[in-house]
């Protein structure tokens, strides 16, 4: 069998398909510190290493670890596993989406000094209606 040379490099958009995000929030991760130098280009786009790239992407773009649904778990252990913080918990707490349900639900019970938990299967369906905030495409006028 004969390997496979590695890629020449990826670009932007490129990376953005392979992690599923879209061209601008990868854009932004090349503001971070750390990003790596441009190893080449394509047509006229910067590429990058994959090897450099993957441990930063990796990093900030970790998929949320499936929560067991029968589990009860604390705000912190949810801020842990999904990336969501505690505050952001505390605070969808006191807020009411538009159409007035509240933004994170009630707890599901309380330890016994005093932490709210939530089931996994909560968090899960309140992970599904969480607003997704992506750039609307360009059209072009007729």
């Amino acid at each position: 069998m004969v390997d496979t040379p590695p890629p020449a490099g990826e670009t932007l958009r490129e990376i953005a398909a392979r992690y599923g995000r879209t061209y601008e929030t990868v854009r932004a991760l090349t503001k971070r510190p750390g990003w790596p130098a441009p190893i080449g280009k394509k047509g006229g786009a910067h590429t990058y290493d994959p090897a450099d790239v993957d441990p930063i992407a990796t990093a900030a773009y970790r998929r949320a670890a499936p929560l067991e649904p029968d589990r009860l778990y604390t705000a912190r252990q949810i801020a842990a596993i999904t990336s969501i913080s505690e505050g952001t918990i505390r605070a969808d707490r006191a807020k009411l989406r538009t159409d007035g349900t509240p933004r994170w639900p009630a707890p599901d019970g309380t330890t016994r000094t005093g932490a709210n938990l939530w089931y996994g299967r909560t968090v899960t369906a309140e992970l599904k209606k969480r607003h997704s905030y992506r750039r609307a495409q360009r059209t072009t006028p007729q």
